[in-house]
């Protein structure tokens, strides 16, 4: 039972190593991670900024459906805010759940049958 219960973890840390790639460990021994988004240079880096701020106010002033008028006025980029998510969204983290699911109720069935 026990080398079933090994093979089963060193299957487990080999889809992690495989699989677990949004967060990246920090160098530190906080325990924190980063996620990484790409863009192309700062200004890119700037509109996205810019846009994600300006969407959260328009969330927040809901009544006024509209930006301070110190801000330089121009259309909120949503695409923009949502190439960012989905660069953020852990993709082969989903992938690995299904994977360990999968072992999970294998190993439930195996031990159903014994």
């Amino acid at each position: 039972m026990k080398t079933n219960e090994n093979k089963e973890l060193e299957y487990l840390k080999r889809l992690a190593d495989g699989y677990l790639n949004t967060l990246k460990p920090t160098n530190d021994k906080t325990g924190y991670y980063t996620a990484e988004i790409k863009v192309l240079n700062y200004s890119e880096l700037g509109c996205v900024i810019a846009n994600m701020l300006k969407l959260c106010v328009l969330a927040l002033n809901q009544d006024e459906c509209k930006i301070s008028e110190t801000v330089k006025p121009s259309a909120i980029d949503v695409g923009i805010v949502l190439e960012v998510a989905l660069q953020l969204f852990p993709n082969d983290e989903f992938d690995l759940l299904s994977e360990i699911n999968e072992v999970l109720i294998s190993s439930k069935i195996e031990t159903v049958n014994e």
